[in-house]
């Protein structure tokens, strides 16, 4: 028996391939009758960008990078309902509803994903997949593979498809 798929945990890095990886999440969640939760995680900044920081800004660099950080999500969701607009069509009809959660979070993606999706409780994990070079046939990107080589969940890892998609992140700045 196939466990019950309730909520969805959507890795994006707003990239091409993970605009189409979308599709696929909505279209889970819209059959499953599941919840989508949006994750972008944000790298850490290097430590000699920290102490700039901490020099340019003083004791306000917590507030900084608050500021940063809610401008930040509120350009994921922005992107989010711009993209469900536009793939509505393709979807449906609209794919808001199906968004729970978005977060951004700063962190090592991999170690984000891992905790997002055992702390929100998902049962399947989205996640694009980047083909670089020539290795692309022979290696899953960094992310994707650690992901897979450390995760106890479903993962459907969506490969950007060898046609043009018309839908990219890019596109909804």
């Amino acid at each position: 028996m196939i466990p019950q798929v309730k909520k969805i945990l959507y890795a994006t890095d707003l990239s091409k391939n993970s605009a189409y990886a979308f599709f696929y999440a909505a279209d889970l969640a819209r059959r499953r009758e599941a919840r989508i939760v949006i994750l972008h995680a944000v790298e850490p900044a290097p430590p000699h960008v920290e102490r700039y920081y901490g020099r340019f800004y003083g004791e306000g660099v917590e507030k900084v990078k608050e500021q940063q950080k809610k401008e930040i999500t509120e350009e994921v969701k922005r992107r989010v309902e711009l993209f469900c607009q536009k793939a509505g069509a393709h979807l449906g009809g609209p794919c808001l509803e199906l968004v729970s959660k978005i977060l951004v979070l700063e962190g090592h993606p991999v170690e984000e994903i891992l905790k997002v999706a055992d702390d929100e409780g998902c049962d399947l994990l989205v996640l694009g997949n980047h083909g670089k070079g020539f290795l692309k046939q022979t290696f899953l990107g960094s992310v994707s593979r650690s992901v897979l080589d450390r995760i106890k969940k479903p993962v459907l890892i969506v490969p950007l498809p060898p046609e043009e998609v018309d839908i990219d992140w890019a596109e909804m700045s």
